[in-house]
């Protein structure tokens, strides 16, 4: 991890083999714009809100430094800067040390290269490590199976289910919980870093 700046926290980098995590910039609003446009994101997310243009540059401006609550990395593939999606910890909570993390990566062509599951690794370090979590949880869709499969590749367990959470296509669908305590996280990943 690098952090950038002169007396003061203005940029955090963590840098994966492939991919760099790094906090949003104004020169990303097309490529985020277009990430929030993905209707397939949106499907797996739960998203059913559209945003403008104008929304999306308040918010880069929101996400672009750390927050208490909350901490927004866009994903980046290495070499190109071309902008793959977001990893997010967010409703942090300082008390109970835990937070909820979210991700999404944009465009199929993206998707089933390992990119989320790094980036979601490197994530959770960064959680564990400099944010001194203790436990890091999540909300997936029944109809995402692919990202379910992931998340327990990466250490998730499962621990209940918000039935009939999401109205989507006509239909309601169940959310699956799953969380992370730091130990677990420990024990599958400290030895590879």
């Amino acid at each position: 991890m690098t952090c950038k700046g002169e007396g003061q926290l203005t940029e955090i980098q963590i840098e994966g083999s492939d991919i760099l995590l790094r906090f949003a910039r104004e020169s990303d609003l097309e490529g985020y714009f277009t990430f929030i446009q993905d209707t397939e994101i949106n499907r797996l997310t739960g998203s059913q809100r559209e945003f403008t243009r104008d929304e999306i540059a308040t918010w880069i401006r929101k996400i672009s430094v750390q927050n208490n609550d909350r901490v927004d990395f866009m994903i980046v593939l290495k070499g190109i800067n071309e902008l793959l999606g977001e990893v997010v910890l967010n409703e942090i909570d300082s008390i109970n040390l835990s937070a909820n993390i979210r991700i999404g990566i944009q465009g199929t062509q993206h998707r089933g290269k390992g990119y989320g599951t790094e980036a979601m690794i490197h994530m959770l370090r960064y959680g564990f490590n400099v944010l001194k979590l203790h436990r890091i949880h999540l909300g997936v869709y029944t109809f995402n199976p692919r990202a379910i499969h992931v998340y327990e590749k990466i250490g998730f367990k499962r621990e209940g289910v918000q039935r009939d959470s999401l109205y989507i296509d006509g239909k309601f669908h169940d959310m699956i919980t799953m969380a992370i305590l730091e130990d677990e996280f420990r024990l599958l990943h400290d030895s590879l870093h």
